[in-house]
């Protein structure tokens, strides 16, 4: 699959994070990043989704194949956000009923968020 470089670039930018930056994010040198970006080297498919998952996008949208950037995706660790893990890690048995009235819960706290 072959990387769409201006996508590439926009995930990049709408995050508001240097090459050097996204290069961290994903666990590479920066040079190894601007080939990417260049479109010098298409990355391994491994590689698409760990940038897909460090941009917080999909790999769909980043070789094109959807027009929605949303990821389809995220990793929750114990170890980076313990208490986000315990939410999903408990509503992840949740039945549909329960998972709305958590949806909504969490939409309601987000909100109250932004209006402070």
């Amino acid at each position: 699959m072959k990387i769409d470089i201006e996508r590439l670039k926009l995930c990049r930018e709408k995050l508001g994070i240097s090459k050097q930056a996204a290069s961290k994010r994903i666990g590479l040198s920066q040079p190894a990043y601007l080939r990417y970006e260049s479109g010098e080297r298409n990355p391994s498919p491994q590689m698409l989704k760990e940038i897909a998952r460090a941009l917080h996008t999909s790999v769909d949208y980043l070789v094109g194949t959807t027009d929605d950037p949303s990821p389809n995706a995220f990793e929750v660790r114990r170890d980076e956000d313990e208490e986000l893990f315990l939410v999903v890690e408990r509503a992840v048995n949740f039945d549909q009923m329960q998972k709305k009235r958590l949806l909504k819960y969490t939409e309601k706290i987000a909100n109250n968020n932004h209006s402070e």
